[in-house]
């Protein structure tokens, strides 16, 4: 099974590249951030031509995760089950061939010590609290998404210009590092040790073609999930497209 995630920055700006890019490289399962769409907009029949099931959430503008499958899509869940009507839309969880598919997106924070950073960490912490309250070590679990946080210094184009700044601060770094002490591995950091890969790279700073970037998106697994990878790797590809979204996917592929 391919599993990949993307913060899209619209679904239907990029409706187009999404599509192209499920027919292209044949993935399983997708898992979306950064929607900006309400559900009655949501292109659930575009989506089912192309063969894929969706599960998603969304607002206006702002937020909004999706899961799109090949496969059956069981349990869904919107949101953390504790969240009333008004929470911002930043979680669907499904179970899918046998795996239970996390897909979040975390809180940007805007800026350090702010209310949103507050909000950003607190989040984390809730997310900590849904795997011990629902998942099992023992089980086959995947969180993935835009996590907006770079763990390590092999994760930043340069460390001395990130050092103590929103996305690469202590707080968020050991905030997420509680997240995977519940029992994830870092897929991609696993199987590629050393390597220096991006999955963002600034609109405002001409990044991308000076290749500065940050791997803030990413696919977690639990141990016997882990076991199963044959491989995770980021595409740039569509990130050099016309009208890109500022982040490009990751996919990990494993055995049935």
């Amino acid at each position: 099974m391919k599993v990949a995630t993307w913060n899209v920055n619209s679904i239907n700006v990029r409706l187009e590249h999404a599509l192209k890019w499920l027919a292209d490289t044949k993935t399983d399962v997708l898992c979306l951030q950064e929607t900006k769409c309400v559900d009655e907009n949501f292109p659930v029949e575009e989506f089912r031509e192309a063969g894929y099931e969706s599960a998603f959430i969304g607002e206006k503008s702002y937020n909004g995760v999706a899961i799109l499958s090949k496969y059956p899509i069981e349990n869904a869940q919107l949101n953390f089950p504790d969240d009333d009507e008004e929470a911002p839309k930043r979680f669907v969880s499904a179970d899918i061939k046998g795996v239970h598919i996390v897909n979040t997106y975390i809180p940007n924070g805007t800026k350090l010590w702010s209310d949103k950073f507050d909000f950003k960490l607190d989040w984390l912490q809730r997310l900590r609290r849904y795997f011990d309250d629902t998942c099992s070590t023992d089980k086959d679990v995947l969180l993935c998404g835009d996590f907006n946080v770079a763990p390590g210094e092999l994760d930043v184009w340069d460390v001395s210009r990130w050092e103590g700044k929103l996305h690469f601060s202590k707080p968020e770094r050991a905030a997420m590092y509680h997240v995977m002490q519940w029992g994830f591995t870092d897929l991609f950091r696993e199987l590629h040790p050393y390597a220096q890969e991006w999955s963002w790279w600034d609109f405002r700073t001409r990044a991308f073609e000076r290749d500065q970037g940050l791997r803030i998106d990413h696919i977690w697994t639990s141990s016997p999930l882990t076991k199963k990878a044959k491989d995770c790797w980021i595409d740039r590809d569509p990130r050099g497209w016309e009208r890109p979204s500022d982040h490009t996917p990751v996919v990990a592929e494993f055995d049935s």
